[in-house]
């Protein structure tokens, strides 16, 4: 449920005045998001799995199920510019970082937060695995049936290129499943990494959250990320992926130190989402219900994270 709020609902790429298509993007977003922490917790394996797993959602969702990595109109990511071999490659960028923290990392890591005794446990058993992955399935074939006909009618991407992202998928489900290392409890000693005050972390995953919104989608009636043109989104494009890095070393730095709690966790999340709503207003948001909605969302955000934390602090 938390998924397709997140990442549809909450940034506004499905506005609050057409809420209700949430219901329909619960399969795809709820389901393969469930899937992919499913598989990762019974194979022993952690964040990094769960991280390189996106670049498989990304490839599902976009790849065969909107088809816009490769659609020369759909959502406009063909004039994002850089368009190798019929590939929108800034579009896919974009989107495959997005997914990772929106659609995968930050629900899962609040489902840890809401329910702490089922923390790296599975939630499904067998059949429920093979019913998730079989929902996850038809939600490729509800946007594949929904969206392209109607924003893109009479496009298919190429069968080569189709087939190609399954042998990725599944390529990229034996390495994230097998090949990287399992999940290891390892703690710094005391003092040897220091963590951020909580106000810092929420002020940087906030602030890094909207440079990522500039570097990676066209905003202000841009029509390439951070108002390049032609080949030079390569230059955002770099810094963007230079941006998810560091943040990833920092933090998963940091969350290994003894002092690290579920409160200094909660404080990266409630400012990512946001600075995810507020990039939304920026790059999404097309009429003035959208942007009031908007506003509302990141109210209701903000209030429902002072909420948590009040409860973690409790629970301690």
């Amino acid at each position: 449920m938390l998924t397709p709020l997140i990442a549809e609902l909450a940034l506004g790429s499905t506005p609050i005045r057409m809420a209700w298509l949430v219901l329909l993007w619960i399969p795809i977003y709820g389901a393969g998001a469930l899937l992919i922490r499913e598989l990762v917790v019974r194979c022993g394996r952690g964040w990094p799995s769960i991280l390189l797993l996106a670049l498989a959602y990304e490839l599902l969702e976009d790849g065969i199920g909107l088809q816009a990595l490769t659609s020369p109109h759909l959502y406009d990511a063909a004039d994002w510019g850089l368009r190798v071999f019929g590939f929108n490659a800034p579009y896919w960028e974009a989107n495959v970082i997005y997914h990772a923290v929106f659609t995968l990392a930050v629900p899962i890591a609040l489902t840890d937060l809401l329910f702490p005794r089922h923390r790296g446990r599975p939630y499904l058993g067998r059949t429920g695995l093979v019913v998730c992955a079989v929902v996850a399935l038809l939600g490729v074939g509800v946007l594949r049936g929904s969206v392209p006909p109607q924003e893109d009618p009479g496009y298919q991407a190429p069968l080569a290129f189709v087939l190609g992202c399954l042998v990725a998928v599944l390529a990229i489900g034996v390495v994230a499943l097998r090949l990287v290392p399992r999940a290891q409890q390892t703690r710094e000693s005391p003092g040897t990494v220091e963590v951020a005050p909580r106000v810092w972390l929420f002020c940087g995953a906030g602030l890094g959250t909207l440079v990522f919104f500039a570097l990676t989608f066209p905003m202000f009636g841009a029509t390439q990320p951070a108002f390049t043109h032609g080949p030079v989104v390569v230059v955002p494009m770099l810094a963007s992926a230079a941006l998810a890095a560091a943040s990833y070393l920092i933090v998963r730095r940091m969350a290994a130190s003894p002092e690290w709690t579920e409160r200094e966790t909660l404080a990266l999340i409630a400012g990512a989402l946001i600075g995810h709503s507020i990039g939304g207003l920026a790059t999404v948001a097309h009429t003035t219900v959208d942007r009031i909605g908007l506003v509302a969302i990141v109210a209701v955000t903000g209030l429902a994270m002072w909420r948590l934390d009040q409860r973690l602090l409790e629970r301690r």
